[in-house]
């Protein structure tokens, strides 16, 4: 069995005049972090594979994550790949996974977080929020072959306030 966990990034802040890969987290971004690390709690299970995009906001939001679940450093890895906005590029580098991961936590951007979200899972979302979580499982053995799973969950801050 193979599962997937999908997070967009925490809110993040137009205020400066950066790059877009730049962006940082607003404070909201840290709370909504610990609220849905909280309810996300109960259906984290080691070991895991944690892959973040470089871009600014996404690699803070995983390294919240990364620190609260105490996913070790070998264990996480910044793909720049992910810094993409494509379902099918966000697809293609998911079922590029190594076969020996079980479970792998991929952090990214919208609308390809989505996308890749309602592709694979049961589920339909207008929009996975940022810092919105979907956890889909699969009855497949490789990577390759993950299709038709189950969204066995979905958390998303708004509805944990």
């Amino acid at each position: 069995m193979k599962k997937l966990i999908l997070v967009r990034h925490g809110k993040s802040s137009w205020e400066e005049d950066l790059p877009d890969a730049e962006r940082p987290l607003k404070k909201r971004a840290f709370k909504d972090a610990g609220l849905v690390l909280n309810a996300f709690s109960g259906f984290h299970e080691k070991p895991m594979q944690m892959w973040s995009s470089h871009a600014t906001r996404a690699l803070d939001t995983a390294r919240i994550f990364q620190k609260r679940l105490e996913v070790e450093d070998k264990d996480f890895t910044i793909k720049k790949e992910l810094y993409t906005f494509e379902v099918n590029s966000l697809r293609e580098l998911i079922t590029s996974c190594e076969d020996d991961v079980d479970t792998l936590m991929v952090f990214g951007h919208n609308p390809a977080i989505t996308g890749v979200a309602n592709q694979l899972g049961d589920q339909h979302f207008g929009n996975v929020p940022t810092t919105g979580l979907c956890l889909i499982e699969f009855e497949a053995n490789k990577w390759q072959e993950i299709k038709d799973g189950k969204t066995v969950l979905y958390l998303f801050p708004k509805n944990l306030r």
